[in-house]
Formats: C-alpha cells, sequence, structure tokens
C-alpha cells in the first residue's frame, strides 16, 4: 500500500477502536462526563471545525480517486496483447484489487467519520 492508503487504513482502525471503546459497557456515564469535560477538550475546541472538515474533504478526494481507479480497470479490455504477455490478465486483476481494497478503506472511514 502506498502511504496515502496506509494513513487512511490507520486512520479507519483508528476510528474503529475508538468506537469499541465507546460501546464498552462498564464504563459509567459519570465516568465519560468526567473525561469530556477536561481543559484540554475546552482548548481543542475552535480547531475542531477546521480539523473536521480538512479530513472530510481529504477523505472524499481519497474516494473519489479510488472510484476512478475502480472504474479504469473494470473497463479495461483484453485484447490480443494477453496472447502475448500471458501475464497481463492477472496483474490487470490485481490493479483491481487494490483499487476495490482502497476504495473500501476510504468509503468506510469517510461512513464512520460523519
Amino acid at each position: 500500500m502506498s502511504l496515502q492508503w496506509t494513513a487512511v487504513a490507520t486512520f479507519l482502525y483508528f476510528e474503529i477502536c475508538i468506537l469499541l471503546i465507546f460501546c464498552i459497557p462498564w464504563i459509567s456515564p459519570k465516568r465519560w462526563q468526567k473525561i469530556f469535560q477536561f481543559s484540554i477538550w475546552n482548548k481543542v475546541a475552535p480547531y475542531w471545525n477546521k480539523g473536521f472538515l480538512t479530513m472530510i474533504v481529504a477523505l472524499i478526494v481519497l474516494f473519489l480517486d479510488a472510484v476512478r481507479e475502480v472504474r479504469k480497470y473494470s473497463s479495461s479490455e483484453v485484447g490480443k496483447e494477453s496472447k502475448l504477455y500471458p501475464n497481463m490478465l492477472d496483474h490487470l486483476h490485481m490493479k483491481l484489487f487494490r483499487s476495490q481494497r482502497n476504495l473500501y478503506i476510504s468509503g468506510f472511514s469517510l461512513f464512520l467519520w460523519l
């Protein structure tokens, strides 16, 4: 995976971990209230909207790039050249698989972030 898709996958895993932590039943609401009343949240609050929108734009751009890649490799026709290069079909399927993986990673990250 390239650096951008590794970053998106890491972000997705981070989101999943945070959501699972929020679902832990033995952490009481009073404890969550104490956690969210730390003074650090007041310092971060003015910048949160900018960071949120920046992340949405980045994920949308990566999602659209993944859609473009899937469409590019889905519509590729194998012609007479496939007889000359026997591994060409495997190479196209590999690129299609990677582009679909990137589409799912960016799509799920965008879905969880919204």
